[in-house]
């Protein structure tokens, strides 16, 4: 690497850090951080596909090969298989037979536990994450933090109050190129900011989620039917068993959003964080199963576009065909783009910065550049990390996916899926968060600046004054505006 990309490196990193600490939430910290040689002891809810490979497989790499103070002492899963099969590998790597419970609210009873990894299907998040916190329980949450958004903004009023650490499931979060993006966005390198768009696209065989295999060791004998479902709680309707349900349940509406939820809250999570952006205030979501026709009830192509009320647009776009030429993951500014590597979320964590014309920027010197970020080779192992860490610590502000955070992103995607399913454009209230349906207003609010000249509104954190955020009218401009008592503008 050369000098000039050294020194941005370094740069970055000091400015990332300053940007971090600036835009993470406040929670109240607990009253005592743990002692350096206090062990940590884990619960796991829901040891399944993702439960046992990420977290079970990521606590006991950090527990055996980096020293950490952690013991994975409790499994709870409804299917017995999944529980059978992550008990034997704790007891195999460990040498420690985990306790073992049906219920997960027996495991949060249990006194000696002190955080929890929570994998279980979206509708589950937001209660076992409530009961979680009421028990006392730090917490590791899959994404998206929770299956409907008022789930969301009560987990981010709970977790206020708590004083527990609580980490949501975007492992890349946990990579440093968010940040240091963040840091060009705020000193101004990009202009004003006005738009970021992002993609997840795939292809298969198969179809989207049909990936995760059923097995006919899935049977009402295995799998404690009701529970798994919620109905007692109110989760979901009470349906016959069915494998696809309970093995693919990404595929229908009562458990999850299918690309919305799955793959479109890790890009949007990210964007959000790399802009300073949050809650949106306008959305509008549209798609449809054009493809596969398998029974699923969720779509196989979906497009996001979320305006923002600090003048900002997000594009979300993806195909479960296509995979080959996906769009770019980039942010588009007046005095230039970030692009980012297209394989930034695996081995090339880079972007390049493209400046516009020295005619727009008024800088010759502004030149085209990559710069190759901080490469982390397991955002898995990183993120528990830092899970870890913020506990051992007892700073709640730490964890690189806050419950805020998380509860941006849930709100986004979910109106983008009330969008596509009511046909309806959805409106956010900048101060109370309140949800309606969309209006005349939101047009109307930009027309009225433009017409007061007003200035750009930038996203939190920006520190540049009005840096490529102010347009510098031709001269001839001085001839536009209306004539009065027969006076041209020039003469009034």
């Amino acid at each position: 690497m050369n000098q000039s990309k050294e020194s941005r490196r370094t740069f970055l990193k000091k400015s990332a850090i300053a940007s971090v600490a600036a835009s993470q939430f406040s929670a109240v910290a607990p009253s005592n951080a743990y002692q350096a040689n206090e062990r940590i002891r884990i619960g796991i809810i829901g040891p399944g596909r993702r439960g046992f490979g990420s977290h079970v497989k990521s606590l006991v790499k950090l527990r055996n090969e980096k020293g950490v103070n952690l013991d994975i002492t409790a499994i709870n899963d409804v299917y017995s298989v999944h529980r059978d099969q992550a008990v034997d590998y704790i007891k195999k790597q460990t040498k420690q037979a985990p306790k073992t419970y049906a219920d997960y609210r027996d495991l949060l009873n249990d006194k000696e536990i002190d955080a929890v990894c929570i994998a279980t299907p979206d509708h589950w998040h937001a209660k076992q994450v409530l009961d979680s916190l009421k028990a006392g329980k730090h917490i590791y949450c899959e994404k998206p933090m929770t299956h409907h958004i008022s789930e969301a903004m009560d987990v981010v009023d709970a977790w206020k109050k708590s004083g527990l650490v609580v980490q949501v499931g975007v492992q890349s979060t946990s990579m440093p190129i968010w940040n240091e993006v963040r840091a060009l966005v705020n000193e101004g390198k990009l202009g004003k900011i006005v738009q970021f768009q992002a993609e997840s696209f795939r292809n298969s065989l198969g179809g989207m989620s049909r990936h995760n295999v059923i097995t006919k060791e899935m049977t009402p004998k295995t799998v404690d039917w009701k529970r798994w479902l919620g109905v007692e709680e109110g989760l979901a309707p009470d349906l016959p068993f069915d494998r696809a349900t309970f093995g693919q349940w990404r595929c229908y509406w009562p458990f999850g959003y299918g690309m919305y939820s799955d793959l479109f809250v890790h890009r949007v999570t990210a964007m959000l964080k790399a802009t300073g952006l949050m809650y949106p205030g306008r959305v509008v979501g549209g798609g449809g199963i054009f493809l596969e026709y398998d029974d699923r009830e969720v779509t196989d192509v979906a497009s996001i576009i979320a305006d923002f009320h600090e003048g900002v647009q997000g594009l979300v776009s993806s195909t479960m065909i296509s995979s080959a030429v996906p769009i770019r993951h980039l942010i588009r500014g007046h005095h230039g783009t970030i692009v980012f590597d297209k394989d930034v979320f695996g081995k090339k964590q880079a972007y390049e910065f493209i400046p516009e014309r020295p005619q727009v920027t008024l800088n010759s010197k502004l030149k085209k550049e990559e710069v190759i970020s901080q490469r982390v080779p397991d955002q898995t192992l990183l993120h528990f990390e830092n899970f870890i860490d913020a506990i051992k610590a007892g700073d709640p502000a730490m964890v690189n996916n806050s419950p805020e955070l998380g509860a941006a992103a849930v709100m986004l995607v979910n109106l983008a899926v009330l969008s596509y399913r009511n046909g309806k454009v959805f409106q956010v209230d900048e101060k109370t968060k309140q949800i309606q349906d969309g209006d005349q207003s939101w047009a109307a609010n930009w027309e009225k600046m433009s017409k007061e000249r007003s200035k750009p509104r930038h996203v939190a954190g920006w520190k540049a004054g009005d840096k490529g955020s102010i347009l510098i009218p031709p001269k001839y401009q001085k001839l536009a505006g209306p004539w009065i008592d027969g006076k041209p503008p020039e003469n009034t």
